[in-house]
Formats: structure tokens, sequence, C-alpha cells
């Protein structure tokens, strides 16, 4: 455990790839292989299953550290990380302990058959063993994710360079349903192993956003281009009779979907589809909130079933005849796809279809249509580019087209987590209904430091009212709203709801009386809404 916390501590106090990808080398190189299993588990978020509630930790710690209810509310509220909170309340630890992430893990993971008094007793004992940035590594195991600036492509970096292996094998290696209390150090990456799993995807390639005038990417000719379309991406897997149905975000959402498990039966063996979920009816796609619907349940009913009828609109084939087609380039394994999906035809399989255009002009014609297709855009794809790990610059570009915008006044501020614990980096924005001000959106992304610094000044000098960690703050401040999508939503004060919301930027130039209103809002969900 004192390796992974003072690993914890490292990545978290630089912003440097450099850095961190030091701190992690020299983790793996010292460290058990159990732990080197499960701090990749725990970077993948495969933390273990939940043994105790939050509530419980607040109650022991009150306890323990022997503090009214409010102070630690109010310290909470200040620090912004219940994990952290805690470890600041405790007193100084009574012992000292050698014991091993991993044992440490299993210990938390047999919590599940004692009763409360005993699930008390052992974290107590627990945080008087540990130190204060232990305690902190011990509460997030239980809590939740380490929010530290480590992404995936991180630890794949750092693991190809411990290993000497490359980086597209590492990510495969990572990828499925593969299960830190059982499989090896050596199991995980060793590749007769990984044969084994029939369930497992393949890393998915990724586009980089087209940032510049696409004729500088030659003659459009050498392009498939097609709309990128706005759903889930997943794929789909057939093997020795078994069909799998993976997010992006590695979930196996089979029970989410039994309409496209159906789908799956339908293909040969050793087949895997890369393409998009979407609400389908009719030929044609159909807006993402009723996708959405879908998403979270545990059980999906006729009703849902009926209401949001979704498809596999399919864009790439990754594996065919039980071979990776990875390596081919776009053009073969187009074809090879195009003749999968006429053999073998679905109600609930769609084949994305390339656009058609003289020249990158018609093309830029064709994407500002994008909104009325309910795509984001164009993707635009090498024909001779393979397919690759990741997000790689050259052969894959999303051509998206600009957000739709409103600018609001912020009406109400909460503290950030992480890095943004002392800082009032999370907004509420609302627009006009006549004189009353009605919010309609929440941000926490696009400001640079500076200006989250200076936003924080202005709320601790313009707080109103509290209410737990929110504040209410003067009206004044006016920012431009940038969003994806506009829908109806009776759960929300304005009836509207905003897909991805994000701070454009902070309009220091306008007054609060000339943010946007409530029915500039309405207007743009008549033209965009679902």
């Amino acid at each position: 455990m004192k390796e992974f916390a003072e690993l914890i501590t490292q990545l978290d106090q630089s912003n440097k790839t450099k850095d961190k990808l030091e701190a992690l080398h020299y983790f793996f190189e010292k460290a058990p292989a159990r732990d080197k299993v499960w701090a990749i588990a725990l970077f993948s978020h495969r933390r273990p299953k939940r043994q105790v509630s939050t509530r419980q930790l607040g109650d022991w710690c009150l306890e323990l550290a022997n503090i009214p209810r409010w102070l630690f509310d109010e310290s909470y509220h200040s620090v912004g990380d219940l994990a952290e909170t805690i470890a600041l309340l405790l007193p100084p630890p009574t012992q000292k302990s050698d014991i091993s992430l991993s044992d440490w893990i299993q210990a938390l993971s047999d919590l599940k058959e004692k009763d409360d008094e005993n699930k008390k007793s052992f974290i107590v004992n627990s945080w008087q063993q540990l130190d204060r940035q232990e305690r902190f590594v011990f509460n997030k195991i239980i809590t939740g994710g380490f929010r530290i600036g480590v992404s995936q492509n991180l630890i794949y970096q750092a693991l190809a360079s411990f290993l000497d292996r490359d980086k597209a094998d590492i990510a495969y290696a990572l990828m499925g349903n593969w299960d830190p209390t059982s499989i090896s150090f050596e199991q995980l990456f060793d590749q007769s192993e990984q044969e084994k799993d029939r369930s497992k995807p393949y890393p998915f390639f990724l586009a980089h956003p087209l940032e510049k005038n696409p004729e500088e990417l030659g003659p459009s000719e050498e392009w498939q281009i097609e709309w990128k379309w706005d759903g889930i991406r997943g794929q789909l897997i057939k093997r020795e009779g078994e069909v799998f149905l993976w997010s992006r975000g590695e979930e196996l959402v089979n029970d989410k979907f039994p309409e496209l498990m159906n789908l799956g039966k339908n293909l040969p063996d050793g087949v895997v589809l890369d393409g998009e979920i979407l609400a389908f009816k009719d030929g044609g796609p159909l807006p993402f909130n009723l996708l959405q619907t879908r998403i979270g349940r545990k059980n999906v009913s006729k009703k849902i079933l009926s209401e949001a009828p979704v498809s596999f609109l399919v864009y790439d084939l990754i594996e065919y005849q039980n071979q990776d087609y990875r390596s081919k380039p776009l053009v073969k394994r187009r074809a090879y796809l195009e003749q999968l999906v006429a053999n073998h035809s679905h109600p609930h399989l769609e084949i994305s279809e390339p656009l058609s255009a003289r020249n990158w002009e018609e093309f830029a014609e064709i994407r500002e249509k994008s909104r009325s297709y309910f795509a984001e855009g164009l993707m635009l794809k090498k024909l001779d580019s393979p397919y690759e790990a990741g997000r790689k610059r050259g052969n894959w570009w999303k051509w998206k087209i600009e957000p739709l915008t409103i600018d609001g006044v912020m009406i109400y501020a909460q503290k950030g987590h992480g890095r943004r614990a002392d800082l009032y980096s999370d907004y509420t924005f609302a627009v006009w209904d006549g004189d009353q001000l009605v919010p309609f959106a929440k941000a926490y992304s696009g400001l640079t430091d500076a200006e989250m610094r200076e936003v924080d000044q202005f709320v601790k000098k313009n707080t109103r009212e509290r209410f737990g960690p929110v504040r209410t703050v003067k009206a004044e401040l006016v920012f431009e709203i940038a969003f994806e999508g506009i829908q109806d939503s009776p759960r929300h004060k304005s009836g509207i709801a905003l897909r991805f919301p994000r701070i454009l930027r902070w309009r220091k130039d306008k007054p609060k009386e000339e943010a946007n209103s409530l029915e500039d809002l309405r207007d743009l969900l008549k033209l965009y809404g679902g």
C-alpha cells in the first residue's frame, strides 16, 4: 500500500507527462505482481464492489475524530472529496502496517460476509494503521475512482516501456472483461491467455478533431467520408456461438440491447464489427435523447423497446473468419463488410454509407446539413488506412459542425473535485424569462486556470446565500455556453435540457441584461430539437 500511495502522490503533484511516466515505471519495477494488477485495475475503473456505505464511513470518522456533524459537513464542502476529507480529519495513526495493496483489497472484499459491527471494527482498525496518504488511497478504493490526470493512454505508455512491448499490444491486453481477483500479471499480458477470452474486444480507433482546412488533407477522392453518427460507439462480437456487445467505455451492454443480441446470433462466427448503437426507425436515425432512455436501466421493458427501437449501424470490420483484419486497408475491410451485411441482413443491422461529392467544398455544404440527419458532422477516413489503436493523428478525422451557443448568466457556484477542490469551478447558468432568471444548464469546463481563479474570487466576494456546498451569487457574469443538442425536459425548470454543455468563453463585454432569453432557447429547440 505504501508504494501505491506514494505513486498516487507523485502522479497528483505533477502535470508533466514525463514525470508521471517515470513514477509509473518505478512503481511497476518495485511493486509485487499482485499489486501491479490491482493498480492497473484501479486506473481502468475496475475497483472492487463497495461493501461499506459512504454514510457509514462518515459516521465512523465522526466518532473516531470526536467532532460534530456540522464540522464534518463544512469540511467536506470545503475539500470537495469524501475520501480526502476523512483522511484529513482522522487523528494520527496508532500503529504501522506493511500490508500490500492487493491484501487490503482482499480484506475489503471479505467484508461482504460481515455484519455492520465487524465492518466498523475493520475500517476503524485499518485507519489506525495507515498514514494520511495511505488512508486517502484506502478510502478512495472504497468510495470511487482516482481523479489524478492519469489517462488510459498514459498507462499503456508506461506498461509498454516497462514490458518492452508495443503500446497497441498493451491496449489490446487491457481490453475486455478480465478479473483482477483471478488473473496474474503474467497472464494479463500473455497472448495465449488472451485468445481464450471469446468476449475480448479490440481497442477502438479514435479520430482527431479536424482543426484545419480539409483541402490540406489532399484530394477528397483519397478519403471515405460518412456521417459522424450521434449514438453509442460499440463493438459487436460473435465468437463460438456467443454474442457480446461492448461500449467504447468498456462496458458489456448485452442486457440493455436484446434486439442487437438477436442480430449478433444471425452473424457468422469469428466476426467483430465496429459501429454505432443508434435509436433507429423507418430507415433513419432518431434523436439521441431516445437512446438515453435505454441507458442505465437494469430492465428494458417492452414499452421502452417499442418507443426507443435501436439498430447497430456498422462502419468497420475488425475481425472476420476469426482473423484480425486491422492491418488491412480500409478499402479492403469495407469490401468484406459490404459482402457480410448483404449476406446476413437483419432488421436491426444497418451500414454507414459513404457520402458522395466532387470536392471538399461540396462536402462542406453537406456537413452543414448534419443536424437534420441527427449527425454531429462528418468522419474522414483515409482509404488506405489500417484500423489503429487509440487516438492516432493522420488517418481518421472528425469534422464536426460548430456547436450551438447561448449566453447565460451565472447564478450558482460550487467547488470542484480533485485539483479544483479549493476553487468554485462548477457553475449553474440562467437565461431571462421576462424579468426573472431561469436556470438552464450546468458546466465546469472551458475556462483557463487564470479565469477560474478570477471567477472564484468573484464568487467569494459576491455570495448571497448558502445551500450546503452551493453558493447563490450576484447575477452579473455572462458566459457563452456551447452545446451539441437540445431537447424538451420536464425535469428541468426551464423545460429544456442541453447535451454536453460547456463554457465557450467569458463574455466580459456583455452586461447581464443582454444575456439570452428562454424564448431564444425555445427557438433553438424548434430548429434543432429532437
